[in-house]
């Protein structure tokens, strides 16, 4: 088959290397529109490593932009972290269509911030669906999914880089053979089990410390490496990092009171119950929250805010 690779990064360049590596045949990268100039992406510099035409349109609405696409005449598009809003007309060229990579179990968690949603909402497994394309966003027949389960200790950095990106490398390695024996199933999603969730960014990863310490610190977990879960400390933004539920218990403690503050990081009061740092990052970089709290004199009684 005539592949066309779409996408951007390390995964899309890690996609175009495994199946190239396997024999598959790499007619062109596709690269994020309009987006020429600076450091070369991942992609781009493993198809110019293989000799493989890699492009990078300033539109992918242009009408020149899909003729050039269809003249490479590909067979299959698979789409490899898209970022960009494709037209479906792309999608209608290839003899055997589109198939594109998510990192959940679709139709659960839709969306550009699957993984980071995975872990607020508090599921206890997710994974990765390669599904087909069509006009809808993460809505098209599911060719083959992986499951994993979420551990106490996962944020969404090492969900991806540990298990989804290359666990997803070689389901889209799979995808390609099943569909080459024409093997490959296109099962309809099930709508009434949907979600959809927004991007992941500072406008859902602002802490209430009211709610739960174990929804407090999904959302750390969830917002780890980025955006970075959030609270006002004397008027500073500080993101925290490597939450964990604490063995504290003081009820009449307000939410977001430091209970504890000592060479291990510092505790705060969440709803029934507290949440213990381990890093945070302000606007002086990233610091240990022993490191944090010694710098501004942090002690119990002191209060983490809303704004």
């Amino acid at each position: 088959m005539r592949i066309a690779i779409m996408g951007q990064a390390v995964f899309g360049a890690k996609v175009l290397e495994t199946l190239s590596d396997r024999g598959e045949e790499i007619i062109a990268a596709w690269l994020p529109q309009g987006k020429t100039g600076g450091k070369s992406d991942p992609l781009k510099i493993a198809a110019d490593s293989r000799g493989i035409p890699a492009h990078q349109p300033k539109s992918y609405k242009a009408p020149e932009t899909l003729e050039a696409f269809r003249a490479t005449r590909p067979d299959l598009l698979i789409m490899a972290f898209v970022t960009d809003i494709i037209p479906l007309s792309f999608v209608t060229v290839p003899t055997q269509g589109a198939i594109c990579y998510h990192p959940s179990i679709l139709p659960r968690h839709r969306g550009g911030s699957a993984i980071n949603w995975a872990l607020i909402m508090g599921d206890r497994e997710t994974g990765l669906s390669i599904f087909w394309t069509d006009a809808g966003i993460d809505t098209g027949p599911v060719l083959l999914q992986k499951r994993i389960p979420i551990g106490p200790a996962d944020t969404a950095g090492s969900l991806y880089f540990n298990r989804l990106f290359p666990l997803g490398v070689e389901a889209i390695a799979e995808s390609v053979e099943l569909i080459r024996a024409g093997r490959a199933p296109r099962l309809v999603q099930d709508e009434s089990q949907a979600t959809y969730e927004p991007l992941c960014n500072d406008r859902v990863a602002g802490i209430d410390w009211r709610k739960s310490a174990a929804e407090v610190q999904n959302l750390v977990r969830g917002c780890d490496p980025q955006p970075g879960a959030y609270s006002f400390y004397r008027g500073k933004k500080v993101r925290l990092f490597e939450a964990r539920i604490a063995d504290i218990h003081r009820p009449e403690a307000r939410p977001g009171e430091v209970l504890e503050a000592d060479e291990g990081g510092f505790a705060v009061a969440a709803g029934g119950g507290a949440i213990r740092i381990g890093k945070v990052w302000t606007d002086a970089g990233k610091q240990d929250a022993a490191a944090f709290a010694a710098t501004e004199r942090l002690k119990p009684g002191d209060r983490f805010t809303a704004a």
